[in-house]
């Protein structure tokens, strides 16, 4: 597996590391159950990291050295791309031959480096876009930066070149279709899973709660991710502000918890998120925290009354899926995989559009009615055990099977035509 620009290993919620750190980290852990071994291989951000590291039985993690180690950011990755190929060639050239049967990148940066290598080996490359630029740029958030042509020539070099594409959803399978003209035989759906030992309702709100400090009482709207505009933390605060503006009474009851760090262009201005909430009146409301581990964000998750995502563009929405399977309802934009992930009415609420006073009238429902949160949550849990990381893994396992075997015999193939 190639992973450039983010680390397994790095702690998601923060900088570059979300959702796809997560899907790396679960996906390898299961494939190694099926018998697949694994080797991440990803960019040094430290003099001190060692060369290799032992993520789970089965999964090695590789260590790059690939330009600066502190500094660069994303959109400067690109000029490291040869550096990063370079490594993985001096890894590779120690193995034995036939070392390894297939190539798995994720993002497109990865997906460069994938190329070059699967072709080099003589194995199959899969590619798991992640997020899309041009997707992307037909949602993009006010004061949000486009993401520059050299993605977009880069994402649709990928799409032809790679043997199989791993598509989250239906939706995001017809979106390679239609903007990158992929070819629909070669590309796979695959629903990302969720940890469901960890992301479980286990001994409930109050208990939560209690552990992390909160009124038992509160109604508490939750937002927990990566903050920048894309995820759109602002119209949680803004949806806030119209609920308190339309009945000033729920001020003593609400309390707004907002965990996550700076991302993309949001460390452009990282205390944009705490001026907001003190230009809207809200300082004493929203309550800001960084990122914690899985276990501790199970607990957050079932603390809160609701988890509101009104992000710009999800290709699944893997937040959602870990709230709901902790037995807490989601409000979410209708967007990207949301629809796949959320249930409308039954496991939550899903708006269209991102417009502040829909998300007010959608809080508004959980104040009026307490029981709210229960009755959704208990139907949230349900439907989220079919997202579990086996049924995961094991199609990611089917389609790599399909991808050797499709690449073998057109190398037969070839062979046979050339004498």
């Amino acid at each position: 597996m190639l992973s450039v620009h983010t680390s397994p290993l790095d702690q998601p919620g923060t900088g570059d590391a979300g959702g796809m750190n997560v899907y790396i980290v679960e996906l390898s852990r299961q494939l190694a159950a099926l018998g697949v071994e694994i080797e991440i291989f990803t960019r040094a951000t430290s003099g001190g990291l060692s060369p290799t590291a032992e993520l789970a039985p089965g999964v090695r993690v590789r260590h790059v050295d690939a330009g600066p180690y502190e500094g660069l950011n994303k959109e400067e990755l690109p000029a490291q791309l040869c550096a990063f190929t370079h490594g993985v060639m001096q890894i590779w050239a120690g193995q034995p031959p036939g070392y390894f049967d297939l190539v798995h990148s994720h993002y497109w940066l990865s997906g460069h480096v994938g190329w070059l290598a699967a072709e080099r080996w003589g194995v199959p490359l899969v590619h798991a876009m992640h997020t899309m630029a041009k997707v992307k740029n037909a949602a993009l958030a006010v004061g949000d930066n486009p993401e520059p042509a050299a993605r977009v020539i880069g994402e649709t070099q990928i799409v032809q070149a790679a043997d199989r594409l791993v598509a989250n959803t239906t939706e995001e399978a017809s979106e390679l279709v239609r903007f990158y003209d992929a070819d629909p035989v070669r590309t796979a759906i695959v629903h990302p899973g969720v940890n469901l030992r960890t992301f479980r309702p286990a001994d409930g709100r109050a208990a939560a709660r209690a552990r992390l400090g909160l009124p038992q009482d509160a109604l508490i709207p939750l937002f927990a991710g990566r903050i920048q505009p894309l995820k759109a933390p602002d119209i949680l605060l803004h949806a806030v502000r119209e609920l308190l503006d339309a009945d000033p009474s729920l001020r003593s009851r609400l309390w707004v918890p907002v965990v996550g760090g700076p991302s993309g262009s949001g460390l452009a201005r990282p205390e944009r998120m705490q001026k907001l909430a003190a230009r809207l009146g809200l300082a004493d409301l929203v309550h800001f925290h960084p990122p914690v581990s899985q276990d501790r964000l199970a607990d957050w998750y079932r603390a809160a009354s609701v988890l509101v995502m009104p992000s710009y563009s999800e290709s699944f929405g893997l937040v959602a899926a870990e709230a709901q399977a902790c037995g807490t309802p989601v409000i979410a934009a209708a967007v990207g995989g949301l629809p796949v992930v959320v249930r409308d009415r039954k496991t939550g609420f899903l708006i269209a559009g991102h417009d502040p006073a829909d998300y007010a009238r959608a809080l508004r429902r959980f104040a009026d009615r307490p029981a709210l949160s229960e009755q959704l949550g208990g139907a949230a849990a349900r439907h989220a055990r079919a997202f579990g990381w086996d049924a995961t893994a094991a199609d990611t396992f089917a389609v790599y099977r399909g991808a050797v075997e499709a690449h073998r015999f057109a190398r037969r193939g070839l062979r046979s035509a050339h004498g």
